[in-house]
Formats: C-alpha cells, structure tokens, sequence
C-alpha cells in the first residue's frame, strides 16, 4: 500500500467526482502526479453546491471514492475537497510588519500572514484561503518572495477567501460519514486553476470560467495575482430547465438530450437532422428537429455569457485579460461553445482541460469536467511538497478502515 497517495474530491449539483493519484518526481521545483484511479457517481442531496441532505450526499461521497480505490488498487483515508457556491466571498487583506533581523526570514513571513489574516469574520462565516498577492519591502512593491531581502518594514498583500460556516460544516459531515477525512477544503475555481491554467497566462491576464450545473464560477489572475472571484447563480440546469419546456420531456429526458444533441450554435446543425425524443404518452417516441434543440441551448447560452461579461465588466477586469479566456465545466464540452464565446467576449477562447502535471491515466481526467477534482489533488500535491503533509499513510487508512466499519455495522 503505497504512502504517498493524494485523492481528490469534487461534490457538484448532479455529479461527484473523486480521483487518487501518487506523488511523483519529487525534488522538482512544482511535484507531478501519476493518475491512478477515477470514480464517478451522481450526486443526491446537493443544491446550488450546497449540501441539503447528508445522507444522500454521503452515499455519492461512498460510491464516488469506492470506484476510484477499485480502479486505482489502493485505499485512502482523505481528500482535498472543493467547495464552492453563491456563499462564498473574497476580499484583499494588507500586513505590515517591523522586519526583526538584518534580513527577511520565513518567521518574518508568517508573522506579516498572520497580521492580514487578522480579519474579524461573523460566526458564520469561515475562512478558506489565504492567498499570497505581492510582497512590499521598504515600499518597494512587485515582490514574489522577500526571504532573505534586506529591509525594515514587511508589507503583505493577502487575498482572503471565506465561505458559510453552515456549507462547510455539512460537507465535512457528509465525507467524515462516508469514512473519510476531510484534509482540507479547497475553493473549486481555485482548483480548476490550479489544474487548466498557466503562469504565463496568470501573468499577462486571463479569466477562468466554470460553468457548472447550477452555478457559473469565475476568477481572473492578472499580473500573477488574483483579480477577482464571482459566482453566478445560474448554469447547466438551467438549459436543461428550459428544454423541459420547450419539447416537453422530462427532465431526466431533457439532461440526455443537452449531453447527446446540444450544440451551442445553431448555425452548426444540418436544418435536415433529427433525433429520437420521447412523447406525450408511455412508450411513445417522437422526431424533433436537432435545430430547434440548438435554438433552446444558445439562447440560454447566450444569456450566461452574456451575464458573466457583465459581471466581469462591472467589476473592472475585462480590459486585463490579455490572455483571454479559458471555460471549463461540463457545459463548456458542448460543441460550439467556443466560437459562441468568441463572439460574447471578443478574446482568445479556449477550454480549459486537465494535463500539465500529470501522467498515468490522463486519459480518464483530460476533460473539463474534471478540471476540478484534478486541481484538487494538485494543490494537495503543493501542500505535500512544501510541508510533508496530507497525503494518506498506511497506517491511517488501517485506523479509518475499522472507523467506518464500527460506524457501518452499529
């Protein structure tokens, strides 16, 4: 049973993704990760990315995690797990410190953190990062790293990330009952970043848009620092939603058909094709027009796109993305998607797929819907790398084996 493994986790509105990966190649400079196990299961209990019943959610946890250990041949005992949602908030902190010594030290570092952290939150509210912007020494500003600078006075710029105290709770909730633990929760644009985007394009500017099933998730890096962080309340389902009406199926019926024969322009169907849909009565079949399937997707399409340009205009970043734009989510998958975009944002477009970093079963993960699981373990994979801490050990998964199965039988 190897030591070093990291498993990720990513509980969406319809579906729950768990991956477990081994650390690879260290003493490199950023760890690497060789795919070993991918698991899938639909999600219960979840709305709008915030748990509602920890029963049903921790059966997808289980269910999620147990193909993932099958595949990969190896149990764990925790995960990375993201989170996201409308209630999560973010906002820039500074610290200022006197630097002690003739040089800037690592104790200097975190007494300058732990000043900008020192951010008075409501009991509701919880802290989920603490993200490192830029370094100022003696006012002089633009600073990656100040260990080992000499200087007087330490200012830190910190982007704080907070989310409701209640959602975090009751997701740990539902992975402890699974049998897991949770490491630690990471915020699910963060990790899409983690796992689709580039330093090259985190420096010259580029926004990362996640269209989920019930949320749409953006976060813009600009000159190697976090921008911005939104949500917006609308998604997937929502097209799903309106292709229940608009053809008159359910909407099991209506999910399928958006996976199978939604295109995002429909400009790109033959007026000629149609598909197999179900009817008005049991057992009945009907052909529908594809184009007017097409017609329902990009209008609503059209519309998020439209909302999160807004968004990105109101607060001020759409002139610094001189990198474009990278979409990920399930939705973005649909064909046309793209050059929709394209004509929304009037920038480079492009999807967002997991690959730099990792090896073994890349196959399995190298789409956007993975994005996030896959940033999950990657940002796992920092934390192992800089502390020595959260990947699962042998003798923690024995203790958290026999946990689940006293909580199983009695």
């Amino acid at each position: 049973m190897r030591s070093n493994l990291i498993a990720g986790l990513d509980i969406g509105t319809t579906k729950t993704c768990a991956l477990i990966a081994e650390l690879v190649g260290e003493g490199r400079r950023r760890p690497e990760l060789r795919v070993l196990g991918v698991g899938q299961a639909r999600t219960g209990g979840v709305r709008r990315d915030v748990v509602t019943h920890i029963e049903e959610t921790t059966e997808s946890v289980k269910s999620a995690i147990k193909e993932a250990e099958l595949m990969a041949g190896s149990e764990i005992d925790r995960v990375w797990c993201s989170i996201g949602g409308d209630h999560v908030q973010a906002f820039s902190s500074m610290g200022v410190v006197a630097v002690q010594g003739e040089e800037i030290n690592a104790t200097d570092l975190a007494r300058v953190h732990e000043v900008a952290r020192a951010v008075a939150l409501p009991p509701d509210r919880e802290f989920l990062h603490a993200v490192p912007q830029e370094y100022r020494v003696d006012h002089q500003d633009g600073i990656k790293d100040p260990v080992g600078m000499s200087g007087v006075r330490l200012e830190a710029e910190v982007y704080l990330v907070t989310c409701a105290a209640a959602a975090a709770t009751n997701l740990r909730k539902a992975v402890n009952r699974a049998g897991y633990r949770v490491q630690s929760l990471v915020l699910s644009p963060l990790a899409t970043a983690r796992a689709v985007l580039t330093e090259d394009e985190k420096e010259v500017g580029v926004a990362l848009i996640g269209v989920g099933a019930s949320t749409t998730e953006m976060v813009v890096f600009h000159e190697g620092k976090i921008q911005h962080i939104g949500v917006l309340p609308v998604g997937g389902d929502t097209i799903t939603n309106d292709l229940v009406r608009g053809l008159s199926i359910p909407f099991a019926e209506a999910q399928k058909a958006k996976e199978r024969h939604g295109v995002a322009l429909a400009q790109l169907v033959d007026p000629q094709e149609t598909v197999e849909l179900p009817g008005p009565g049991p057992g009945q079949r009907r052909d529908v027009a594809r184009e007017l399937i097409a017609h329902i997707v990009e209008q609503r399409l059209d519309e998020i796109f439209g909302l999160v340009h807004q968004h990105l205009d109101g607060v001020g970043v759409l002139d610094r993305l001189g990198a474009g734009v990278v979409l990920t989510g399930g939705t973005s998958s649909m064909d046309g998607v793209v050059e929709m975009a394209q004509q929304c944002f009037a920038a480079p477009i492009r999807l967002g797929a997991p690959g730099d970093g990792l090896s073994g079963l890349t196959s399995e993960v190298g789409r956007p819907r993975f994005a996030t699981v896959t940033g999950a373990c990657l940002l796992g994979a920092d934390r192992f790398h800089e502390t020595g801490e959260g990947a699962s050990t042998m003798s923690s998964q024995l203790i958290t084996r026999v946990g689940a199965w006293i909580r199983e039988f009695f």
